[in-house]
């Protein structure tokens, strides 16, 4: 059974990115699904707490997508803070082939290179 996923990544650098994961969470062959839960307009900041906790308590599983600068992210920042705090597993995924030396976000759990070998050991 695919896992419910909760996709944690550096809205200002990595939006892009978002988009390509939950592109793979489509494939027939992908071992987790997950739904497009970034907030489209400006919210207050404790609204946009509330909703991230509450979608990340309904998840098994939340994966932080590594970019240059997510290490600084405050939004993925709390998004780890409220999976520790639901005691939900953390990984973290490098987001793109050419990172080379990536800063893991802290308290996040191991850093992983992207592959489906990887995605699929890390939900099983």
């Amino acid at each position: 059974m695919a896992k419910k996923v909760f996709v944690s990544f550096d809205f200002d650098h990595d939006s892009g990115i978002k988009n390509f994961v939950m592109g793979q969470a489509k494939l027939p062959t992908s071992p987790f699904w997950g739904a497009d839960w970034s907030m489209k307009e400006a919210a207050p900041q404790h609204r946009w707490e509330d909703e991230a906790e509450k979608r990340i308590k309904q998840c098994d599983i939340v994966i932080v997508m590594v970019g240059k600068q997510t290490h600084n992210a405050g939004g993925v920042l709390k998004e780890v803070e409220f999976a520790r705090q639901h005691n939900k597993p953390i990984a973290q995924i490098i987001a793109y082939s050419d990172l080379v030396n990536p800063t893991p976000v802290a308290n996040a759990g191991r850093l992983y290179r992207w592959s489906w070998d990887n995605l699929k050991a890390l939900l099983n």
